[in-house]
């Protein structure tokens, strides 16, 4: 009786159980669950009809939209592997993955249009289709000719739609490649699985306690680790999404207030700037915001809590860990810290295993642990369920990520009494002056 763990069952649920409830919102007209599950089906039909086959790896380029959203369940839909690409890479680095991935589809967005024309001109059997309509004349003047081969949409409404099935052959067939960029070398791809980006998903749930009245803004960009699993955990619960494909704290203001987000996940960078920068962001309980992308200064973390009223979840892991391997558990002792400097500490820490995502250590370079005292750095290492597959056509980095038998993190932390972890600094990133090691963090805070 068991069926393979695949985020489509999932969307699925959503798709079953919540048909008139709104499913993505801020981007174009609102549509409801029943809107999205008709949609995602003729983008899945239209792929194939796109010459897209089982298996073939399809490259996306694109901010938070909507159709961007649709994508990420279109093209698995379609048995097809997703390759989100950072929308800030320069066209070089885009036309390297392209290549080294094997991609012969590239979606993209018109407001891409410029950096995946680009990206293209160096490369040759890369099918390039645009997410949207072709733009029409002014003014009775014919439009100029777009760039792309094809239009996903204008496909879609002339392809008959593939039946949203949530079963997939092997729950640990890659879903998703997602490349991370290196400090000294090209990006490497990261394999996630199925099974990985469905307990990070529930994971995702547990961690915010997402529910059906939640409404979530995606800061956070679709293409960093899949969105950081937050797609595919808002539809397995009927949550609202609000798309964002322009960060400002202006454009976060405007759609919380319009949508009455209740959650949203964003780097400690992206919480900066909505401290430093006017905007009328809603104040006040109900928020809640998870936190991760760095190891976030304790005083940012402050001053959210304090300024905004948010309610922090702090995360952290990688994209090779399907997003997120640790949280720090809103313990009572944590929940009932009166002074806001001293939760702040306690937040700013990476916390505990989450419940589905494996095992979590500190090591020596023995591969012992080290001591719980809050002291003694080691390295992160962790094995278990949201590890990914390996990199992609990289077997040197897959077995040097993996030398022992569990995945190096490469961030060095130490483990506090009571289990949880602190992550201190990168290994590459120690600065040693007069002899002594300084954490860059400590730098930062």
């Amino acid at each position: 009786m068991e069926t393979p763990l695949s985020p489509l069952a999932l969307c699925h649920r959503g798709f079953e159980l919540y048909p008139d409830a709104p499913c993505v919102l801020g981007d174009g007209p609102p549509r409801s669950y029943r809107d999205v599950r008709a949609r995602v089906e003729r983008l899945a039909g239209a792929l194939g009809e796109l010459g897209v086959a089982r298996g073939d790896h399809v490259a996306l380029l694109a901010p938070n939209t909507a159709s961007a959203f649709e994508c990420y369940l279109a093209v698995p839909l379609s048995g097809a592997v997703l390759v989100p690409l950072n929308v800030r890479l320069s066209p070089e680095d885009l036309a390297w993955i392209l290549d080294h991935v094997g991609a012969r589809t590239l979606l993209f967005d018109p407001a891409v249009s410029d950096l995946a024309q680009a990206a293209l001109a160096s490369l040759s059997g890369v099918r390039a289709v645009r997410l949207g309509d072709s733009p029409g004349g002014r003014d009775g003047e014919p439009a100029a000719p777009p760039f792309g081969d094809a239009s996903l949409e204008e496909a879609a409404r002339a392809a008959e739609p593939l039946p949203f099935d949530p079963e997939v052959a092997d729950e640990r067939d890659v879903l998703s490649i997602n490349y991370t960029s290196g400090t000294t070398a090209r990006p490497k791809g990261v394999m996630q699985t199925h099974r990985n980006n469905f307990l990070n998903a529930v994971d995702m749930i547990l961690a915010l306690g997402l529910g059906r009245d939640d409404a979530h803004l995606h800061v956070a960009p679709l293409f960093h680790a899949n969105g950081w699993g937050m797609i595919w955990a808002t539809l397995a619960v009927g949550a609202a999404n609000v798309m964002l494909p322009r960060v400002t704290p202006g454009e976060v203001a405007w759609r919380m207030r319009a949508h009455g987000v209740t959650t949203l996940a964003a780097a400690a960078t992206v919480l900066v700037r909505l401290l430093e920068e006017p905007a009328d962001l809603p104040k006040g309980p109900g928020v809640r915001v998870a936190v991760a992308g760095m190891a976030p200064p304790a005083e940012i973390l402050r001053r959210v809590e304090v300024e905004l009223g948010w309610e922090v979840r702090h995360l952290y892991g990688l994209t090779e860990t399907t997003a997120f391997i640790t949280y720090c558990e809103p313990s009572r002792e944590l929940r009932t810290a009166r002074d806001p400097a001293e939760r702040a500490e306690r937040l700013a820490r990476q916390g505990v295993p989450l419940p589905l995502a494996g095992r979590v250590r500190v090591v020596r370079g023995d591969m012992q642990d080290v001591l719980p005292d809050g002291r003694e750095l080691g390295e992160v290492v962790a094995r278990g369920n949201v590890i990914m597959r390996g990199y992609f056509r990289d077997p040197e980095a897959t077995a040097e990520a993996f030398r022992g038998g569990w995945f190096h993190t490469g961030d060095l932390a130490v483990r506090h009494p009571d289990g949880s972890i602190e992550i201190k600094d990168r290994r590459k990133d120690v600065i040693v002056s007069g002899g002594e090691n300084i954490s860059s963090l400590e730098v930062e805070a």
